[in-house]
């Protein structure tokens, strides 16, 4: 049964889970993936959103041949040809808006105004290839955004340590480095909850 409240000026006494919802203060912040084509953004975002994520991918074609890499993802047959978009609750009192970029270059034109109002990035890492995080790694550098980067375990296993990863992308220590598998709810919120407890001591 529906509970119906008295106004508050009635005297009428107001549930304690009441006060709490109306007295909680609620922060949402906006926060970026990105990383190289066929790294798991689309997967990152779809597997932590509370909603329906919104995704803007294309059947790939043969204008992609020669610019598009799928050697190591021979089964991939579509592509984010703009964004993708979730939301997730990461507390009672912290929303996070996800936008997930195009990895492709020739849409990196599309990022500037997808981090703009950003709080912090994202950069997927595939170990097999880690080449194609440094352009993502070197546009948030350049925007003093902060980031952290989530080497993901394609099978569910990392295949390197991450201070060899971290030595191999030449990342400084003050980077955080996190193993994230894409495709799990709960590994996806433990990268989030580390870039925002990353970015909180960045901006204090």
């Amino acid at each position: 049964m529906q509970e119906t409240l008295a106004p508050i000026d009635s005297g009428a006494a107001v549930p304690s889970t009441a006060k709490s919802r109306r007295d909680l203060h609620v922060t949402s912040s906006k926060i970026v993936v990105a990383g190289g084509f066929a790294v798991g953004k689309t997967t990152f975002v779809g597997a932590v959103s509370d909603i329906k994520p919104l995704t803007t991918e294309a059947l790939m074609t043969a204008a992609g041949t020669g610019l598009d890499d799928v050697a190591q993802t021979p089964n991939k047959s579509t592509t984010t040809v703009a964004m993708d978009f979730g939301r997730v609750n990461l507390a009672d009192d912290l929303v996070l808006y996800l936008f997930g970029t195009p990895g492709q270059e020739r849409f990196w034109f599309t990022w500037d105004r997808l981090v703009y109002g950003a709080i912090g990035a994202v950069v997927l890492a595939d170990t097999r290839r880690l080449s194609d995080a440094f352009g993502s790694i070197d546009f948030f550098e350049n925007r003093k955004l902060p980031y952290v980067v989530g080497v993901n375990l394609f099978d569910g296993i990392l295949y390197h340590e991450l201070a060899d990863v971290r030595s191999a992308m030449s990342l400084p220590p003050s980077i955080p480095i996190i193993g994230c598998d894409a495709r799990d709810r709960e590994s996806v919120r433990a990268t989030l909850l580390h870039l925002v407890e990353y970015v909180m001591k960045e901006w204090t």
